[in-house]
């Protein structure tokens, strides 16, 4: 563990990239074939490969009551180190008081942090941590606890460390990068590259791949410049999530790529009957079934079916993403809120199906892959709709639902077509009628590139609002922000009480500069210091942009803001002329 904490040292010590891609492949080669393929594992920031579902279940808390308590030093002290390097394991190797060490082992690490994970209750955890970082040196400690938290903070990402298994093992990038992408282990793709065998790694399902990300524009000019052949699909506001299907199980996997099966217990049945194993690509919606089975609603707006014959569905709708929040992060979901918060799956790609990969595959076959696995006599009791046409004729999504019945459905994501600016902007109004974000605009002769953004997939969605808000917090930064105040708590006037409420948080939108300057007059106007967070005079004005916004218990204003930034900094306005509650109430209900 001494030789990789010293090789982490000197990766943070250098901003070169081809140094940092040297020195990780000199370790690993120094190293045993086991001791490396860990090694791989623990310098990409991870405690276990990414495929596996182990997690140690160690906070921050945890972490900092051993590192307290080992170090013998007071919660001030403690403090002002955090405050210091904004960082855990920094603080463990100022902290922790000098040892020899016991000659710990990558090895014996990895099989304690196995302990760690398999272990149940906050106190037999304890117990584990405090051991190792006993055995351990100040130096090793940090990277212990860095590689706990998930972050090194050395500037070296997994794709750097993919560049150094080919440096070191003879290999090409590319096939170290998508042996990796399959099996979602770089020890593993680290041992295959020591064979010489990278081409034999097969894809590893229910281990979820990047997903494929979209580009901003900000018009429809721009959204058909970029490709010949557009494939025009609603934006929806849910959750992005994969579906893993092989031999009737299910696993829906997050853009994080966190489990979230349990959240979705109706999801599974709705998608194991798919005639072959695969793996969708699709959005969680909070759904709006149609009370009536009789009913109907009408697909295609008038203005722009050009004399096309209009047709109907028996169909539903998106709700609000503050509708589908009640369903986030649990574990159990009782009958009550499966029936008040129903959800579908909407489909809008594949990328897996009956053994074979398909991300080297245009759209246009993937699109006639998914129809095909997606077919009505493929899931039958389920709803199923979709359809191709110009924005003259949007399909219909049609389906039955029973009013007593608990059957989510998997729903097609229709797609249309437009070949000008002014059919675009049509089917941008359209979505938007149906309560969705905006358009994805997708190009029909791409391969689907897992964690990659480029200009094969678009996205067009304008703001909600924005609102001009106060900052009534601040916190310390992270990565590049250590020792900046970075992070803004901001409120709005509750007229009826004279007093600002909180009603959100955001990080991004200044530049450097201003946050630097910032800090300054923070520090300087600060109401209490809380270590890492400061309650400041309520003085400083920003207009913030935000998606949408829910009801909330995080905030007091009873409301939070979906996806906020900073638009800018508003030194033209005091803080009596900031947005109020009742605003935030119109839009809300406008939403």
């Amino acid at each position: 563990m001494r030789e990789l904490a010293e090789t982490c040292e000197a990766i943070a010590s250098t901003t070169k990239k081809l140094q940092k891609m040297a020195l990780v492949a000199e370790y690993l080669k120094s190293c045993t074939l086991d001791e490396a393929a860990v090694s791989a594992v623990f310098l990409s920031g991870k405690a276990f490969p990414a495929w596996e579902e182990a997690t140690l279940q160690v906070g921050g808390a945890l972490l900092w009551r051993v590192v307290e308590g080992l170090s013998e030093q007071n919660e001030a002290a403690l403090t002002a180190a955090y405050r210091k390097h904004g960082d855990l394991g920094a603080v463990a190797s100022e902290v922790l008081p000098q040892r020899t060490g016991q000659d710990i082992s990558v090895l014996e690490v990895s099989q304690i942090f196995r302990q760690i994970a398999a272990a149940r209750g906050p106190a037999a955890k304890t117990v584990l941590v405090r051991d190792l970082l006993q055995r351990a040196t100040p130096l090793e400690a940090k990277y212990i606890v860095k590689i706990m938290t998930g972050d090194l903070r050395i500037g070296l990402k997994e794709s750097l460390v993919e560049e150094a298994i080919a440096k070191a093992y003879a290999a090409t990038l590319p096939e170290v990068q998508r042996a990796n992408m399959l099996l979602g282990d770089i020890g593993e793709t680290l041992r295959l590259a020591v064979e010489s065998k990278l081409s034999e790694a097969a894809m590893r399902l229910f281990h979820p791949l990047g997903f494929m990300l979209a580009s901003p524009i900000e018009s429809a000019e721009e959204g058909l410049s970029y490709f010949a052949e557009a494939a025009v699909e609603d934006k929806y506001d849910g959750i992005r999530a994969q579906a893993h299907v092989s031999d009737g199980e299910v696993k829906l996997f997050s853009r994080t790529r966190d489990e979230i099966t349990e959240s979705f217990p109706e999801l599974p049945d709705a998608l194991a009957g798919l005639p072959q194993d695969a793996i969708l690509d699709g959005e969680i919606v909070a759904w709006e079934y149609p009370r009536d089975p009789q009913q109907t609603r009408e697909v295609v707006d008038e203005t722009f079916s050009k004399g096309a014959e209009r047709r109907a569905g028996r169909l539903g709708r998106a709700r609000p993403f503050s509708v589908l929040q009640q369903r986030l992060g649990r574990k159990k979901v009782n009958e009550k809120l499966l029936r008040d918060v129903p959800v579908a799956y909407v489909a809008f790609d594949v990328f897996y199906a009956g053994g074979e990969l398909l991300i080297d595959r245009p759209l246009r076959e993937r699109t006639r892959i998914l129809d095909e696995l997606l077919g009505r006599q493929n899931l039958k009791h389920r709803g199923h709709g979709g359809a191709q046409g110009k924005a003259g004729t949007q399909g219909s999504l049609a389906f039955d639902h029973g009013e007593e019945s608990l059957t989510a459905h998997v729903i097609r994501a229709p797609v249309f077509r437009a070949v000008s600016p002014e059919e675009l902007e049509e089917l941008f109004a359209a979505a938007q009628a149906r309560g969705n974000e905006g358009l994805m605009i997708k190009d029909l002769a791409s391969p689907y590139s897992p964690g990659k953004r480029g200009k094969s997939w678009l996205k067009m969605k304008r703001e909600l609002a924005t609102l001009d808000v106060v900052v009534t917090a601040v916190e310390y930064g992270h990565g590049k922000r250590v020792g900046v105040l970075s992070d803004y708590t901001f409120a709005v006037w509750d007229t009826n009480k004279d007093q600002l409420v909180n009603i959100g948080k955001a990080y991004s939108g200044l530049t450097d500069v201003e946050i630097a300057e910032m800090t300054k007059w923070f520090l300087d106007h600060t109401i209490e210091d809380q270590g890492f967070r400061r309650t400041v005079e309520p003085k400083v004005v920003l207009e913030v942009a935000f998606n949408n916004m829910m009801e909330s218990d995080r905030h007091d204003s009873g409301y939070a803001l979906r996806f906020p930034r900073i638009v800018r900094l508003r030194p033209d306005k005091s803080p009596e002329e900031a947005d109020t509650i009742e605003r935030a109430r119109e839009i809300y209900g406008k939403q």
